[in-house]
């Protein structure tokens, strides 16, 4: 009995990953026709319940059970839809109040930087005598912003494509974590939109999960966690070129994420342009909710990239590592948010 079951499910499994980009294509046109329904008079019931947590956990559920129907589509989609969207929400927000607000975080930005990488070349290199230039990939993914970080380091580093490959994906399955954890947590602790928007962009590592959990929690943690998060992933730059001065390596390629600075115009251009009338104040909404639509999507190709293989290459002690500076940064941070 046992045994025909187990060729059922077996066969269950092959049947679903055979059919795989025909399920993708279903799923995707469905999200996509869903949030576009919220243009519709009266339809906003049918969308709303497709928020970012659904997206990335429908991603996650089809490429577990199906594998990756379009790898290289998912990655390319998944890096210009985010930059695009990030791009669009600086249209929802106001210069002077987005500082303001992300003031405190900034000032934080230079010790938590400098702390994570310390920590993690201790619990990596130190404790779990994890390889080098996968250590501090991670270390690097923790302290900035996730993937553009690691994918910024790692010629700066000469890392090689399995180091890559690890670091990325440690930080991507703890970003998928993140995006469900810290609402409820926040939620749970009773945080203010703007604790948690600080929090969240110092503790999470990519900015789609950070934008994704912002945008959860409340519109104003969206705003202080995106504010913070961009100014913070300024500094890819200069640990880029710290790095390449430790590690003796001259070729300095650093990658220069440039919509950040498109991100700070679309606000500048919101501020002082759109926000003068009412007329440009709806153009300006009706952007930053279409950038948020754009996210949605965006998550979904992120969470469709976590395959069993991505999980298998990961390997404990690269995981372990992440997970132990995860929690230092995460606590850490809550701590100076309560005591200062």
């Amino acid at each position: 009995m046992t045994s025909n079951r187990q060729v059922q499910v077996t066969n269950g499994i092959s049947f679903f990953r055979a059919k795989g980009k025909t399920f993708y294509v279903i799923i995707l046109s469905v999200l996509a026709f869903l949030l576009l329904l919220d243009y519709v008079p009266g339809m906003h019931a049918y969308s709303e319940w497709v928020t970012p947590p659904v997206a990335l956990f429908l991603g996650l559920l089809f490429a577990l059970v199906c594998g990756q129907a379009f790898p290289k589509f998912n990655k390319k989609a998944s890096k210009y839809l985010l930059q695009y969207s990030v791009v669009g929400l600086g249209f929802g927000m106001n210069l002077q109040a987005s500082l303001a607000s992300g003031k405190e975080g900034m000032e934080f930005t230079i010790i938590s930087v400098v702390g994570t990488m310390l920590i993690g070349w201790f619990i990596g290199r130190k404790c779990l005598k994890v390889e080098r230039d996968t250590s501090c990939l991670i270390s690097s993914g923790t302290a900035i912003c996730g993937g553009s970080a690691i994918a910024a380091v790692g010629p700066v580093l000469k890392a090689k494509d399995s180091e890559m490959s690890v670091a990325l994906g440690t930080i991507f399955i703890l970003n998928a974590l993140a995006l469900f954890i810290f609402p409820v947590i926040g939620h749970a602790l009773n945080m203010s939109q703007q604790d948690f928007g600080m929090w969240a962009a110092i503790a999470i590592h990519d900015t789609s999960s950070v934008v994704g959990a912002g945008a959860a929690y409340g519109e104003e943690a969206l705003k202080i966690a995106t504010t913070i998060k961009l100014t913070r992933a300024l500094w890819i730059i200069p640990l880029a070129l710290v790095i390449s001065f430790i590690y003796k390596n001259k070729e300095k390629k650093i990658s220069v994420p440039w919509f950040i600075f498109f991100f700070v115009l679309a606000m500048l251009f919101n501020t002082y342009v759109l926000g003068e009338t009412e007329t440009g104040q709806m153009i300006g909404n009706g952007m930053n909710n279409f950038a948020r639509k754009m996210l949605t999507i965006t998550l979904f190709f992120i969470g469709a990239s976590l395959s069993r293989d991505v999980l298998k290459a990961v390997g404990i002690k690269p995981l372990v590592q992440g997970i132990l500076l995860w929690v230092v940064i995460s606590l850490s941070t809550l701590a100076y948010i309560y005591c200062f």
